[in-house]
């Protein structure tokens, strides 16, 4: 009988969630069997004789055991995965979400600084403005101070101008009459004295015309200042309003301030808890992907094993074919025949008629930042579609994967010198049973989107001695 092997010790057979692109282990299934066919192959029977040797069928039922009730395993499989889908969903959704979350912070966070940059910045320059206001207002007050006392001044010295002026005036009045001369003359004055007093009239009326002067050039410098007090005035309020305006300023900048710093607090510790979110399920994605790649290489060893033993079972039939030859040439007296490779049924063929949606190659992780393996090749196909054998062969597993869904083992002997097995992935139900020998094109299962899946689709791969390889190559 042809062994069970992806299963490997069912505790170590963690909840993985991955996308379609890669194999993952799951939650333990049973796995429904059915009894072999009762002739075994040489090739099964090497290979059980190494996977039992290499102790790696762990927890594999016994090949004698009755299978179970197909109705009752479906039921439990069909809650199982569901239960699982639903599972990996949420986990991967979460992730998402997570870094979604850890970015928009981020970017908030980036937003808020240059907000509370740009208000630090604002306020100090209003602080700036202030002083400048401030000393502009203190120069603008002592000119008016100064002006409103040159005017004060200005005021008493046109009162003292003016009682001089009015002095005059009363002197000049009193004595500018044509009676001067004559009482000069009356009193019998020699023509010297007339003469002086001729004199005197003159220097008195010259007195009284500087005493008008002086009046005249005081009011004059006094509306002088009193234009200097207005344009001061006028000055000192726009100085008081402008350095209202810089305090009001630089108050509301300051309440702005203290508000971005309070924001930024705040959308800091948002993007903390979300990095440390973002960081707890990348590091959950780290720990699953190791798992997996454990998983894969514990299946790669499982599948070397089986080709080496493949080959030498083909070896030996071949070295049986050739021996039968050499002895049928010897009865029949002729030289023996050179024996060929068993070709294994020539090449393989599309598992489903549809194209491609995603090829096989290395892929980027948009979370990890590291390159993975896209182990296979994705066909379209609508749920329900049917899926063919790509060759001929012995179907050697089926079970379900947190990230393949249900996935079918075909195993095909060697073909043109290679251990060849395909695998097909996230299948709505089997048609083919474990142990059972497919043709090339029977269907063999239907399409779905079971395990980690976007939608209905196939995911193709094939193994080559053990190895994943491009199903192209085979196609």
């Amino acid at each position: 009988m042809v062994p069970h092997f992806p299963g490997a010790n069912p505790r170590e057979r963690g909840s993985i969630k991955r996308d379609d692109s890669t194999g993952t282990t799951a939650t333990p299934y049973q796995r429904s069997r059915s009894r072999p066919p009762g002739r075994q192959t040489v090739v099964a029977a090497c290979c059980l004789v190494l996977s039992l040797s290499a102790g790696v069928l762990a927890a594999v039922p016994s090949a004698q055991a009755d299978p179970p009730d197909p109705a009752a395993k479906k039921k439990q499989l069909d809650s199982q995965i569901g239960a699982q889908k639903a599972d990996l969903a949420e986990a991967s959704d979460q992730l998402g979400k997570s870094v979604a979350a850890y970015n928009q912070a981020e970017a908030k966070y980036t937003v808020v600084q240059v907000k509370y940059a740009a208000a630090q910045g604002q306020l100090a320059a209003a602080k700036a403005a202030d002083v400048v206001a401030a000393s502009k207002l203190q120069a603008a007050e002592q000119a008016l101070t100064s002006a409103v006392a040159d005017v004060e001044a200005g005021e008493q010295q046109i009162i003292e101008k003016r009682a001089l002026a009015g002095r005059a005036v009363r002197s000049a009045y009193q004595q500018q009459t044509g009676l001067v001369g004559l009482t000069i003359a009356l009193r019998g004055a020699s023509p010297a004295d007339i003469a002086t007093g001729m004199q005197v009239q003159r220097n008195v009326f010259g007195i009284q015309g500087n005493a008008i002067t002086n009046l005249n050039n005081a009011q004059a410098q006094l509306a002088n200042k009193r234009a200097k007090v207005a344009l001061a005035e006028k000055t000192a309020a726009a100085a008081r309003a402008e350095a209202a305006r810089t305090v009001k300023q630089v108050t509301a900048l300051t309440k702005q301030v203290a508000a971005d710093k309070a924001e930024a607090a705040a959308v800091a510790q948002v993007k903390l808890v979300a990095f440390k979110a973002a960081e707890r399920e990348k590091n959950t994605e780290q720990a699953q992907y190791n798992a997996l790649v454990a998983e894969r290489s514990r299946v790669e060893q499982i599948l070397i094993a089986r080709a080496k033993a493949e080959k030498a079972a083909a070896a030996r039939k071949k070295a049986a074919r050739e021996k039968a030859e050499r002895e049928k040439a010897r009865k029949e007296g002729r030289p023996p025949r050179n024996i060929p490779d068993d070709p294994g049924g020539g090449g393989l063929s599309y598992p489903v008629s549809s194209y491609i949606t995603s090829p096989y190659g290395m892929r980027f992780h948009p979370v990890l930042h590291y390159w993975k393996l896209h182990d296979g090749t994705d066909f379209r196909a609508p749920c329900g579609t049917p899926i063919r054998a790509a060759a001929s062969g012995r179907v050697t597993d089926k079970y379900y994967n947190g990230g393949y869904g249900n996935r079918l083992f075909v195993s095909h002997g060697v073909i043109d010198g290679s251990s060849i097995t395909t695998v097909y992935n996230h299948l709505s139900r089997y048609k083919a049973r474990v142990g059972e020998h497919v043709s090339k094109g029977e269907i063999i299962g239907y399409a779905g989107t079971t395990g980690y899946s976007t939608g209905c689709h196939l995911h193709f791969m094939v193994y080559q001695d053990g190895r994943v390889v491009n199903p192209m190559k085979w196609l």
